[in-house]
């Protein structure tokens, strides 16, 4: 669907963006990532046409963004990060104007009413825009992107400014959008990126240092593979119980949690074998309830800030 490919932007002896290469594929969720200044927003204004590159492609649904602009941009909704809203206007009579602007072709009042359905809008359809929360002036904002049925949905930070209510409601719009678009999302809440995207770009210092699964990323840079479990039931023979199960490493007693024989347990198995599903057979057998179990794996925040530090850059621009 899009295909950025050895990507240039150079700015004087600068280079904002560093021959960078990626896909993203139909119906895919990818979050976007990188710190102040490493070159997230000027890739992202690239792909949407704001910017030219000064060398490299981007291809949208089969258009180069410069050779067929028109045909590349009609394929792409953009949000962003400060959504581009005329205050003094109704929210209908917005819309309208963005559906003439863009030219659209599908049914105007069918396809506005369905737009305003689906984000929620409806019931401030007639009030102008100047008076909405700061949440319904998001709403509006990927309304608009979504005028034309895109088949790419790119949002910069489109939780920004809201409430921990307006951010789970916007999160799963995002989710919702995701089964019929394909979805960019830039974010600095790395949670919200973790929860909704697939798969996670990270760009520092105008270079790809990352692309793959929250996951696999995590595994891939833990040197922690081990989970804590949390038992309630007699210590030594749970611990005999877990030193016995297939390609455990080691089993370590951290000794009493609760009150009422709960006991804590630190295991680690074979790396790229995943056993919680045998300890949880095994323990359940036994009918020693698991209260909790936690991997110790590394969180995308943690990712985020070691592919980002100095020490990982080169040069380490800040």
């Amino acid at each position: 669907m899009i295909e950025v490919k050895n990507l240039v932007k150079q700015y004087g002896k600068k280079r904002a963006v560093d021959d960078v290469t990626f896909t993203v594929n139909k119906g895919e969720i990818l979050g976007f990532l990188g710190p102040n200044g490493a070159g997230k927003s000027t890739t992202m204004n690239i792909i949407t046409g704001y910017l030219s590159a000064t060398s490299g492609t981007v291809t949208i649904n089969g258009h180069e963004i410069l050779d067929d602009p028109v045909n590349a941009k009609k394929s792409i909704g953009y949000l962003p990060e400060l959504p581009p809203l005329y205050l003094d206007m109704t929210v209908k009579d917005y819309l309208d104007f963005v559906y003439d602007l863009n030219k659209a072709k599908l049914p105007r009042n069918q396809h506005i009413q369905e737009i305003c359905e689906l984000v929620k809008i409806t019931d401030v359809y007639n009030r102008l825009i100047k008076n909405l929360s700061k949440g319904y002036r998001q709403r509006v904002g990927i309304a608009q992107a979504l005028i034309g049925n895109p088949e790419v949905l790119i949002l910069d930070e489109p939780t920004v400014g809201l409430d921990p209510k307006q951010i789970i409601e916007i999160r799963n719009l995002i989710k919702e959008l995701g089964k019929k678009h394909t979805v960019i999302l830039s974010s600095h809440i790395l949670s919200e990126v973790q929860a909704v995207c697939e798969r996670v770009i990270v760009i520092n210092n105008g270079k790809l240092v990352a692309d793959d699964t929250p996951d696999n990323l995590s595994k891939d840079m833990s040197t922690d593979h081990t989970l804590t479990v949390r038992v309630e039931g007699p210590e030594d023979e749970i611990y005999k119980l877990l030193t016995k199960i297939p390609n455990m490493v080691s089993v370590q007693a951290l000794g009493e949690k609760e009150n009422g024989g709960v006991y804590d347990f630190s295991v680690e198995a074979k790396k790229g074998e995943d056993i919680r599903r045998e300890v949880f057979k095994r323990l359940a057998a036994r009918n020693w309830p698991i209260l909790s179990m936690r991997t110790n794996q590394l969180t995308l925040e943690d990712i985020f800030l070691q592919l980002t530090s100095e020490d990982k850059s080169n040069g380490g621009a800040k």
